[in-house]
């Protein structure tokens, strides 16, 4: 099973993602801000991690993960409002390797996970 983070801070968010996302196959935790984020990486690295892009200190949070051991290997998801180039780019730059819009919703959220779960 992968391990797969939600950093976001709005509870809403973080709890509807963790329970799609878990009844997809995913090991779900989740975080507040970009500190418990780093922290709980830094004990437990993810899989794959959601970075919300409104989150204060988002960017860093990418740029820190990509620095841990192993962090090059996590697929991070820069989670953008709407697809704002800018804001799209200067997360590429931080080290994201895709984008998902918000609001997600299930079908949004199987389409781009779907079969990821289980995948080695």
């Amino acid at each position: 099973m992968r391990r797969l983070m939600i950093a976001d801070d709005s509870d809403v968010v973080r709890k509807v993602g963790m329970r799609i996302l878990s009844g997809m196959g995913f090991l779900v935790s989740d975080a507040a801000n970009g500190l418990e984020a780093l922290a709980r990486c830094e004990a437990e690295l993810a899989d794959i991690l959601i970075v919300d892009a409104g989150m204060d200190g988002a960017l860093d949070l990418i740029a820190n993960i990509r620095r841990l051991p192993n962090g090059k290997s996590v697929r991070i998801y820069y989670c953008v409002i709407e697809a704002d180039l800018k804001k799209m780019m200067m997360g590429k730059r931080a080290g994201a390797d895709d984008f998902l819009l918000k609001p997600f919703d299930r079908k949004i959220l199987e389409n781009v996970f779907s079969g990821l779960a289980l995948a080695a």
